[in-house]
Order: C-alpha cells, then structure tokens, then sequence
C-alpha cells in the first residue's frame, strides 16, 4: 500500500486508531492506557489478542477472485490515526477494498467497534484513492461476520470521535471516573478504580472527622 509522505510533525501528531474504541467506549479507559501508558490484561482482552494475532498471522491469498491481505498498515492524516488493519479483501476487477475487523465476544449495543472498522475504510480510502462503502465485524462469539455499512451518519461520529480523543491525547489529561456496570468488564478496573473515586470524600469533611476524632 502506497502513502504518501507527510511532514515528522504530522506523523507524531497520529494517536493510535485503536484509542477511538477505547475513547468512544470510556474516555477515561482511553486516557489511561494512550495518556498514563497503563495496561492490564485479563481473560477478555488475552482472547481478544490472540484473536488479532490469528487473523494478522495467515498469508495473503487470493480465491474466487477476492485478493485477502492481512495486518494491513493504515494511516489517515485526515483522522490524524494510524494503526493495521486485521483483514481487508480487494474485490472485484477495480480491487475495493473492504476491511474486516476481528473481535472478540459477539455484537454490543454501543458502536465503539463500528466506529474503529469505519476509521480503517477512511485509511483505505485515503491510500487507493477509491470509496470503500461497507466492512464487516467478525465476533469470536457468534463466529459471525457483521457487515456494517460505512453511511455519514457513522462517518461523521468517527470524525468527531478522532477530534475529540485526539484533543484529549495531546492535552494530556485524564477525564475523571465515571462508575458504570460496564467498569465491571474492565481490565483496567482496579487503575481506574471508579466506585471509590467518581466520588471522592470532600476535605472539609476529611477534617470535621479528624477534629471529631
């Protein structure tokens, strides 16, 4: 895949693509491992890892005149991201592309996972100069393909999505917690640690109690 060369100051610029999932899932998740550089792994992100790591590993291969590449680098300087890609199929004679990303579980109510796999058909798109207008999701749970529709309803919360994660990377900051059933899923729980710190005990009680006391 072609590219073409950007300025080092842009280049550094790009936050990994994978922090639009993060950031659109928690804000405070993404600032935690793309800011403060903190990771934990659990049952659910070691199976999400290997499940990247099969689908990077096979050989490209062409069949039935479907052209599969595999760990594909991405870029756009548009989004400002940049990252790989776990699958993409060139189909037909014009080879459009269309990137399939791998997850683990099965479908989730939020679009976290829509959003990063429309961020990669903006890469794409940036690359080979052609519309890439679908995608699909495969879920180790369901061992399904969800085919997901690239319309500017979803193109237009990626673009606001990177803005936002993004602005929120080179600011360095850290949004404060937010105690949701979903922390529960979290590998990063116990960094984060939101049931204690979303509401944090005031100062002027922290010392009426050590007066009292």
């Amino acid at each position: 895949m072609s590219a073409s060369p950007i300025d080092r100051e842009t280049e550094e610029a790009l936050i990994p693509l994978s922090a639009l999932q993060h950031y659109l899932f928690c804000p405070r998740q993404c600032a935690l491992i793309h800011v403060e550089q903190l990771w934990a792994e659990d049952v659910a992100t070691a199976e999400g890892r290997l499940l990247h790591e099969k689908a990077d590993s096979g050989r490209p291969d062409t069949r039935q005149g479907v052209r599969t590449a595999r760990g594909l680098a991405l870029r756009s300087v548009t989004l400002g991201v940049t990252g790989k890609a776990d699958v993409v199929e060139f189909r037909g004679a014009p080879g459009v592309p269309f990137p399939v990303e791998y997850k683990r579980g099965k479908p989730k109510a939020h679009r976290a996972d829509e959003v990063q796999l429309c961020a990669q058909a903006i890469c794409l798109e940036e690359a080979f100069g052609v519309p890439v207008p679908e995608g699909a999701l495969f879920y180790g749970e369901t061992r399904r393909r969800l085919n997901v529709l690239f319309d500017d309803t979803l193109r237009s919360l990626t673009a606001h999505t990177a803005l936002a994660a993004r602005a929120m990377i080179a600011a360095q900051t850290t949004p404060p917690p937010v105690h949701m059933p979903a922390c529960r899923r979290c590998s990063l729980e116990a960094f984060c640690q939101p049931a204690r710190l979303e509401k944090p005990p005031s100062v002027a009680r922290w010392l009426v109690a050590q007066i009292g006391s």
